[in-house]
């Protein structure tokens, strides 16, 4: 089963729906058959590489947000995040453009080492005032993660993976992706949001039945091929 998940690195639900996700994919009896993607998506494509203020302000003078209003929503969402084991300190997150950020999670999926460089460039955004826009700190994620500093260098450098960011972008849209996380699973269900780790499992044991029906055996028993009903037991 094949579940692609498209995230941006600069938004504190993706994160919160990664927790959530995985802790219904842990419980999942069929988790060592499922395989995960993540996929790049831009909240804000129009944003410098950085930014000159907060969190705050830049929802606030960017987006038209108020103030007041925003305090509440950003204190709900680090609830959130506690719930889920993490410890969200927006007023130290650096605002910046997360499209190199992407382009490491590329260079990161081509050895295998997609998740680990994800939960790290999260991690580091939210929990640790990163700037992810930053190249150093891009390759002293990626390096930790077992990454060559000469690749990342070199993949940002010449934007390799520039284009493979921007198809997964048009992609999402394609198949009607507006808002992150967004989890598809096998190209046939969609699952927009955080949603609760139940909600999660159910969809998962939804789509596995449906891809891996049982098969009913055609066989004689006797008497002892007997079964019980709604309606009660065979005499």
């Amino acid at each position: 089963m094949k579940i692609e998940i498209w995230s941006d690195v600069a938004c504190p639900w993706c994160y919160i729906g990664k927790r959530r996700f995985e802790t219904a994919l842990s419980g999942f009896a069929h988790k060592d058959s499922v395989e995960v993607t993540w996929k790049s998506f831009q909240l804000d494509p129009t944003l410098p590489e950085h930014y000159d203020g907060t969190e705050l302000e830049y929802l606030v003078e960017r987006k038209g947000m108020d103030r007041g209003q925003l305090l509440g929503m950003l204190g709900h969402v680090t609830q959130a995040a506690q719930g889920v084991g993490l410890d969200f300190k927006f007023e130290n997150v650096v605002v910046a453009n997360s499209f190199r950020a992407h382009e490491l999670l590329h260079l990161a999926k081509s050895h295998g080492l997609g998740d680990a460089v994800k939960e790290a460039l999260l991690s580091a955004h939210f929990e640790h005032g990163v700037d992810i826009g930053n190249r150093e700190a891009l390759v002293a994620i990626g390096t930790k993660a077992g990454l060559s500093a000469v690749e990342i260098n070199d993949a940002l450098e010449s934007s390799q993976y520039a284009d493979a960011v921007r198809n997964d972008i048009a992609e999402g849209r394609a198949i009607g992706v507006q808002g992150v996380p967004f989890f598809v699973i096998d190209r046939k269900y969609g699952i927009s949001g955080a949603q609760p780790s139940e909600v999660f499992g159910q969809a998962l044991e939804q789509a596995w039945q449906e891809a891996n029906p049982l098969t009913m055996v055609s066989a004689t028993g006797g008497e002892d091929a007997q079964a019980c009903g709604p309606d009660g037991c065979a005499i």
